[in-house]
C-alpha cells in the first residue's frame, strides 16, 4: 500500500504514534497517584471521611479556633483550621484537652483533610497518622510536627 492510498503520509502516520503512546504514558504515570493505588485511603479497609474546615485567627502568638459549632464539641472530634499562620489539624481528647499538629503531610507536602475514626489520612498517598501526629502507616516516614494548645472559654488558641 502506498502513500496515495491511505491519504496520509509516513511523517503524520508516526507522528499520530508518537502522540498516542505519549498520552498513554502519561496516562499510566498519573493513575498511579490515583486514588486506587496501592496504601491510598480507598485501599486501606476503613472509610475516610473529610474533616471539617474551621476558620482559625492569628493573633501575633498563635491561631485561635472558635469550638462551638464544629466537631470540636464532642471528645473525639476533629478539623482543618486554615490560618495566615498555616493549616492545623485540631483533635478534641478530652473535655479540656486538645492537639494541635499540622496538617501538611511528610511525605511529599499535600494537605491532610480526611480521617478514618481517630486517624488522619492524607489523600495525596494514604499516610495515616495519629491525633498526635506519629506516624501509623507509610508511605510517609516522619512524624507531623506538634504545637501546645490550650482552651479558655470557647476558644482554642494554638501557639506557635
Amino acid at each position: 500500500m502506498s502513500d496515495k492510498d491511505t491519504g496520509i503520509s509516513r511523517r503524520q502516520f508516526f507522528s499520530g504514534v508518537c502522540c498516542a503512546t505519549s498520552s498513554a504514558t502519561l496516562a499510566m504515570l498519573f493513575s498511579g497517584c490515583s486514588s486506587s493505588s496501592p496504601g491510598s485511603p480507598s485501599d486501606s479497609g476503613g472509610t475516610v471521611s473529610t474533616l471539617g474546615k474551621s476558620a482559625g485567627m492569628f493573633n501575633g502568638t498563635g491561631v485561635q479556633v472558635t469550638v462551638s459549632g464544629s466537631a470540636l464539641t464532642s471528645v473525639g472530634g476533629a478539623v482543618l483550621v486554615d490560618s495566615i499562620a498555616g493549616e492545623f489539624l485540631l483533635a478534641r481528647t478530652g473535655d479540656n484537652t486538645f492537639s494541635a499538629i499540622e496538617a501538611v503531610c511528610t511525605h511529599e507536602g499535600c494537605t491532610i483533610t480526611g480521617a478514618d475514626g481517630p486517624i488522619y489520612v492524607c489523600p495525596c498517598h494514604g499516610s495515616r497518622y495519629d491525633r498526635s501526629g506519629h506516624v501509623v502507616l507509610g508511605p510517609a516516614q516522619a512524624s507531623l510536627r506538634q504545637y501546645p494548645a490550650t482552651f479558655a472559654g470557647d476558644l482554642v488558641t494554638i501557639a506557635i
